[in-house]
């Protein structure tokens, strides 16, 4: 079973609460980045098992990134985090091939329910 997640959002008290969440329930964080450009960057170099990734990022959106990440690994997991209000967004994300989804503040419960489920 893969374990290794890489962390993407731009702010760093939420790359920490998800960091948190996941480290406390047995998994492998083996990366961060903040911005897609590095999302994208670190994918190519720590080749994760899933990857959960902000939306609403500067430089590279998450919905970019996961289109480019994609293009790598045509089977790579990815979980959206959305702020409340980012329908729209989330379901552009599910049609560019986002697995699931978690939204902000994160209910630890359903950050992990969302990964046991795409990790299946």
């Amino acid at each position: 079973m893969g374990n290794r997640i890489l962390i993407v959002d731009d702010a760093a008290f939420m790359r920490m609460m998800i960091k948190d969440i996941l480290v406390k329930n047995g998994y492998e964080v083996v990366g961060e980045a903040a911005d897609g450009m590095q999302a994208v960057e670190k994918y190519k170099e720590l080749s994760p098992d899933l990857v959960t990734m902000d939306i609403t990022m500067p430089e590279m959106d998450g919905i970019t990134a996961l289109k480019e990440i994609k293009k790598i690994n045509g089977d790579a997991k990815v979980i959206m985090c959305s702020a409340m209000g980012q329908q729209a967004m989330v379901i552009d994300a599910i049609q560019a091939g986002a697995k699931d989804f978690i939204v902000k503040p994160f209910q630890p419960d359903r950050v992990i329910e969302a990964i046991k489920k795409t990790m299946d």
